[in-house]
């Protein structure tokens, strides 16, 4: 038995807009801990049984870069990672991306792929537009609140 992600995010989430330092959480023999990590940390990514010590799972801040309208990024909708992990712009390699720059996208069109605890994770357009920007390379790690796409 695993954590469900969108409970993982949640719990993210709480951490992140509640200034708490961190939170243990233990359901059934799966124990996982939550912090906020300072600059120069290096957190642990995972949950293993209670027998071994609780991992940290990150908590990054939101790229301010982009949300402070850095210079050469288009203006538009910024969407972010709703979790850490690697980014894949196609459902596998060789074959074509979900999205390029330019193209027009609709609510609930799939955007990318970030792959978290060896689960794949469908992103998903939550406004329609045009594609402006891709700001993450292929097979990159992304970080929870990190700006993806811009769509205008």
């Amino acid at each position: 038995m695993t954590m469900d992600l969108r409970k993982l995010k949640k719990l993210i989430d709480l951490v992140q807009e509640s200034g708490v330092a961190e939170l243990e959480i233990t359901e059934g023999e799966e124990k996982v801990r939550i912090a906020r990590v300072l600059a120069g940390a290096q957190p642990m990514l995972g949950h293993m049984p209670m027998m071994a010590p609780a991992p940290t799972i990150p908590v990054a801040a939101p790229a301010a870069a982009a949300e402070a309208g850095e210079p050469g990024l288009p203006e538009g909708h910024v969407v972010k990672s709703p979790m850490v992990g690697t980014f894949y712009r196609a459902p596998g390699p060789g074959a074509k991306p979900f999205v390029e720059v330019g193209q027009a996208v609709s609510a609930g069109d799939t955007l990318c792929i970030i792959e978290a605890m060896k689960l794949m994770n469908e992103i998903e357009a939550d406004q329609g537009g045009t594609i402006k920007a891709i700001l993450v390379e292929n097979g990159q790690p992304v970080e929870y609140g990190e700006p993806l796409f811009i769509i205008g």
